[in-house]
């Protein structure tokens, strides 16, 4: 399992998408999912609405460059058009292991015509993936229930996309038993990413028990 921490790791909220917490995840060797926006002509990273004290996508990805640059960046597209800012972004630090998603599904299109790499998404909500073929993989979400199992892996593994699983702490709900469904999978998880708010707890459990 690859764990990517959500919105960096951080240990208190105050930190979530702050430099701390991405320090703090790429030094311990994991990926992280964060956010992006615009605000005032320029990229951002924001979960909502951004203000004058969000951390610059450029500050961001020179962070990131400190560090390993093979560790897999999940990259939350909140506002739409920004194409050609983020592929310029992308080019100028060589960002070259990373995926966006949940972009809105017209602004999804307009990536499919870049070189950009992009995530389509499946969950309760959204059964079938949408621009499934044009997508380099899916974000699988559960937001109420456990229902991601072997078959759904297996079937997206077999069309050639990558997975990453949001795990259920991120909407708050008991995340061990699931956990341990995965776990239970064994070399199915070669190359399974896991979004999580606990990744050092994660990586004990995946890879040291």
């Amino acid at each position: 399992m690859i764990i990517l921490s959500h919105r960096g790791y951080w240990k208190t909220a105050e930190e979530k998408n702050t430099p701390e917490a991405f320090h703090r995840s790429f030094s311990l060797g994991f990926g992280t999912e964060t956010d992006i926006r615009d605000y005032h002509g320029d990229l951002v990273i924001s979960h909502d609405i951004p203000d004058g004290g969000c951390i610059k996508l450029g500050d961001f990805f020179k962070i990131y460059c400190q560090y390993d640059k093979s560790l897999p960046l999940a990259l939350n597209i909140k506002a739409d058009g920004l194409q050609k800012q983020l592929g310029s972004y992308l080019e100028e630090y060589g960002i070259t292991n990373y995926f966006l998603f949940d972009m809105s599904i017209p602004d999804h299109i307009q990536y499919t015509k870049t070189d950009i790499i992009t995530f389509t998404r499946q969950s309760e909500y959204e059964r079938e993936c949408v621009l499934y073929d044009e997508s380099a993989g899916v974000w699988l979400d559960e937001f109420k229930g456990h229902w991601i199992d072997e078959a759904i892996i297996a079937q997206h593994q077999l069309n050639n996309k990558q997975v990453c699983i949001v795990s259920p702490d991120l909407h708050k709900r008991n995340y061990i038993p699931e956990w341990q469904h995965y776990k239970n999978m064994g070399e199915q998880l070669h190359n399974i990413m896991l979004c999580t708010d606990y990744p050092e707890e994660a990586k004990t459990f995946f890879h040291e028990n």
